[in-house]
């Protein structure tokens, strides 16, 4: 498997490019950013963005995932599903993108930025230094680099006004997530379950 690391290196950049998904709802896939089209469980539009449900084949530590495409926040959320003795103390991981919907295609470009939030406990902005790096190499220009950060910002502080409180903090932006708890057919022994939750 390649990293982005080595995506990097054999570029000659210091930092990966900006990853680039694709999500085909006529064909029920998605394209992840090394160009692997993995199948989609189940798709669902709302008005304010595009829910995704898909396990994670081949995947090391992730089974599964389910996630929200959010275009007005520029934000995509998921909910991860562990292997046994792979999960992490996250509950939601956030990153920061541009998102293009599309009657029957969305895509996402990421930049960089991620927030780990930790439900009603905390919330931690990462992978800062890649998006320095990225700017100063000129793969972001300045009104993405800018929008970015904003949008990064905008979701800390929210977060942080609504006592780290994803739900409460998406509902004042007239934003309601659903979760189907468990986006696979045939559960990985022993994984971590998460009942569905509004």
């Amino acid at each position: 498997m390649t990293t982005q690391r080595e995506i990097a290196e054999q570029l000659g950049l210091p930092v990966h490019p900006p990853k680039v998904e694709v999500f085909d709802l006529s064909a029920g896939t998605n394209t992840d950013p090394k160009g692997r089209v993995r199948m989609v469980a189940e798709y669902r539009r709302e008005p304010f963005g595009l829910y995704l449900a898909r396990s994670m084949p081949g995947h090391p530590r992730l089974a599964a995932l389910e996630s929200w495409l959010l275009p007005e926040l520029g934000l995509r959320v998921t909910r991860w599903y562990w292997h046994p003795g792979h999960a992490e103390e996250i509950d939601f991981y956030l990153d920061v993108v541009d998102i293009e919907p599309g009657e029957q295609r969305w895509r996402t470009v990421d930049y960089y930025l991620d927030i780990a939030v930790r439900d009603r406990r905390s919330a931690q902005l990462l992978d800062i230094d890649e998006f320095v790096v990225a700017v100063q190499a000129k793969l972001l220009d300045a009104e993405t680099a800018e929008r970015a950060m904003r949008h990064a910002c905008e979701a800390v502080d929210g977060l942080a006004r609504h006592q780290y409180d994803l739900a409460k903090w998406l509902r004042d932006n007239a934003i309601e997530l659903s979760w189907r708890g468990q986006p696979i057919e045939d559960l990985v022994p022993g994984q971590r379950k998460l009942p569905p939750t509004r």
